[in-house]
């Protein structure tokens, strides 16, 4: 059923005084006009700091093409002669997005935003808020942080201060800036909600900032900032069951900003340093079963050889508490901070064995595709989507089964299409057992093209056969 707007009836408006005995009786001064009094500066107010700065948040608009997904449908030949489709050729099907960016170089034209505002674009439009559109170059993408920088040709650019947001605390004020819904360009305010929040599945590498300032979609790769007027954080996601703000949103942190962005404009893309461990969060019952006062840093729950830390002399039990004197709080900021360092760094690190410190210097070798430290390290290819570690030491299946634990299984990824689960265990790829995630990722590699790919599962008591295409 279509519903028609309503047209408000506008009725002639009486104006009525009532006497001490409540009668109603007619105003003495029916032509009363109410002068607004003049507004004073000393209000409190966040205006002066929103008009310098919101000229650096721009409008993205972006049209492309993306891939149907397939079903038997399609391998019927009729139906691909009837649309003109040949040999494995996949139908498509264009689109039409917005989101938002921020100017970070003037002078060079340098726009960030997301990666997923600008995937599988075959064109992209800025627009600034003196309404000058022009045609963007790619400059490079990282989907891994899920970050892109643009550049525009443009003169008169006004760039956005960065700040620094290791000096962020839960309680500072922060506006967010964008264009929600593609409405135009919009400011909402709130606080710093949370710091440090990982384990979402939204991007491989998360150190999301979360605040309660209004993000919505179209938000995308707007500016986060300061009371100072400088960015903080680039707004990229919420939590949301209506999709619509609910008070919980994210931005990646612009201290991650500014080392992705540097090595795209530089090399038009990024490498990482590789430690070659995988860890886990040093809980307050692990510290106890191992008999450390400390509470917080990352456990090394392999060593993968030929790596760095292999050479380094780590090994499975050792704690890393500190990376270059810094504390560690967790496994996640250890596998952040060395995923910002190129290849060929060198990186001092401070470990227990034992209860005992030791330190040593390593230096990071080239992470190739699929490896990584840390414990959420995401799967690549056909297991994109999915977040895998060890089996966990609070599941019945630790040590009695060998394989890589599904931590996080994100909504609509090949992996949950598939019917994978948050608590699964992968024990073998293609009938080759994967006793830990070095294992998983070389068999992902090796899996040949054109075909699923095999899973066996373990999930309770029943281990059952998944295809992934």
């Amino acid at each position: 059923m279509r519903t028609r707007l309503g047209l408000a009836v506008l009725l002639p408006l009486v104006l009525l005084a009532c006497d001490q005995n409540g009668a109603a009786a007619q105003s003495p001064h029916p032509h009363v006009v109410l002068k607004a009094e003049p507004t004073p500066h000393d209000l409190p107010t966040i205006a002066p700091m929103l008009a310098r700065v919101s000229q650096a948040v721009v409008n993205i608009s972006v049209t492309g093409t993306v891939a149907v997904a397939q079903n038997g449908l399609y391998n019927d030949p009729f139906f691909r002669q009837f649309f003109g489709l040949h040999g494995n050729q996949a139908p498509e099907e264009h689109f039409q997005a917005v989101g938002s960016g921020v100017i970070i170089d003037a002078q060079h034209g340098y726009v960030v935003t997301n990666n997923h505002v600008v995937k599988n674009a075959k064109r992209v439009q800025v627009t600034l808020k003196d309404h000058r559109t022009f045609t963007a170059k790619i400059i490079g993408t990282d989907p891994q942080t899920d970050i892109a920088i643009l550049q525009i040709p443009a003169q008169h650019l006004v760039a956005m201060p960065l700040g620094n947001s290791a000096n962020l605390r839960v309680g500072d004020y922060v506006a967010a800036i964008g264009d929600p819904f593609g409405v135009g360009q919009t400011a909402t305010y709130g606080i710093v909600s949370a710091l440090g929040r990982t384990g979402l599945g939204i991007e491989n590498y998360e150190n999301f900032i979360q605040t309660d300032a209004s993000i919505n979609p179209g938000n995308s790769g707007g500016a986060l900032v300061n009371m100072a007027g400088q960015l903080v954080g680039m707004n990229t996601a919420i939590l949301s069951q209506s999709g619509g703000n609910v008070g919980v949103g994210f931005a990646i942190p612009v201290n991650m900003v500014r080392t992705i962005a540097q090595q795209l404009i530089n090399h038009g893309k990024v490498t990482r340093g590789e430690l070659g461990v995988l860890v886990q969060n040093l809980t307050p019952s692990l510290a106890q079963a191992m008999g450390l006062s400390v509470t917080e840093g990352a456990v090394v729950s392999e060593v993968l050889p030929g790596t760095p830390a292999q050479r380094a002399g780590l090994k499975a039990g050792d704690v890393i508490i500190k990376l270059n004197g810094e504390a560690l709080p967790n496994s996640s900021e250890l596998r952040n901070r060395v995923a910002e360092l190129r290849p060929g760094t060198k990186v001092g690190l401070t470990y227990l064995r034992n209860g005992h410190p030791k330190t040593v210097e390593v230096t990071l070798a080239l992470m190739k595709a699929g490896a990584g430290q840390g414990s959420a390290t995401p799967a690549t290819g056909f297991l994109s989507g999915i977040t895998v570690g060890p089996i966990p030491q609070d599941s019945p299946d630790y040590g009695q089964v060998k394989g890589v634990y599904l931590q996080q299984v994100q909504e609509g990824s090949e992996a949950a299409n598939a019917g994978l689960q948050p608590g699964d265990i992968i024990t073998s790829v293609d009938h080759h057992p994967v006793p830990n995630i070095g294992a998983l990722n070389m068999a992902v590699r090796n899996h040949p093209k054109g075909r699923p790919m095999l899973l066996t599962v373990r999930r309770g008591q029943a281990e059952f056969f998944v295809a992934v295409q």
